[in-house]
């Protein structure tokens, strides 16, 4: 039998080269996988700032929002435009696609499809997050030209810094943990209970 400090070396060294090559897929494919991520971002953004997005457009790869917010650019005044890569806060999702995989296990097809679903709203919440900022940091004058209070700006800026650091790497993490619990009570904790 393998000591337990062999088996979990052995399982982080397959997350690793799994790891390796799956980020190297998802480059690729990063575009079109992402997509449900920027149509629900478009829900979420109409739905939660309907003062500011006048419109969204999605292609692969990417997310523009037009705004009702005027901004002044060489002397002229416009609507801000701003826009995001969809997948730009997707990287969690080869993360822990490659922690489902070094695990093994039957039903992994099941935990792999359900790990992309569950992921997508975290996705969808960053990528919001992202946009919004970019509108906050665009707007002279702060809370007060964009209509809403301080603590609201302050929400937005605290959601993206949430949303960009710690979401896309936490999130995979805890998904893992809970749709792979057998695996990480047989041989992760294994060694608390010998």
């Amino acid at each position: 039998m393998m000591s337990p400090s062999r088996s979990l070396w052995r399982f982080f060294g397959r997350v690793v080269l799994i790891l390796l090559v799956l980020t190297a897929l998802w480059t690729q494919v990063s575009r079109w996988a992402s997509i449900p991520v920027g149509v629900l971002a478009h829900v979420v953004l109409s739905h939660a700032a309907p003062d500011w997005v006048q419109s969204v457009h999605r292609s692969p790869g990417v997310i523009e929002v037009q705004t009702r917010l005027e901004v002044s650019v060489k002397g002229q005044r416009g609507d801000l435009v701003v826009d995001s890569q969809t997948a730009r806060y997707g990287y969690g999702l080869p993360l822990l696609c490659a922690l489902l995989l070094a695990a093994g296990g039957p039903g992994r097809s099941t935990r792999l499809l359900a790990g992309y679903v569950l992921l997508l709203p975290a996705q969808v919440f960053s990528l919001s997050m992202d946009l919004l900022r970019s509108m906050v940091a665009a707007m002279p004058g702060g809370a007060r030209t964009l209509g809403i209070a301080q603590w609201q700006m302050e929400s937005i800026v605290l959601g993206y810094q949430l949303g960009s650091l710690i979401v896309p790497t936490v999130v995979p993490i805890v998904l893992w943990l809970w749709l792979d619990r057998a695996f990480v009570a047989n041989v992760l904790l294994q060694k608390r209970y010998l």
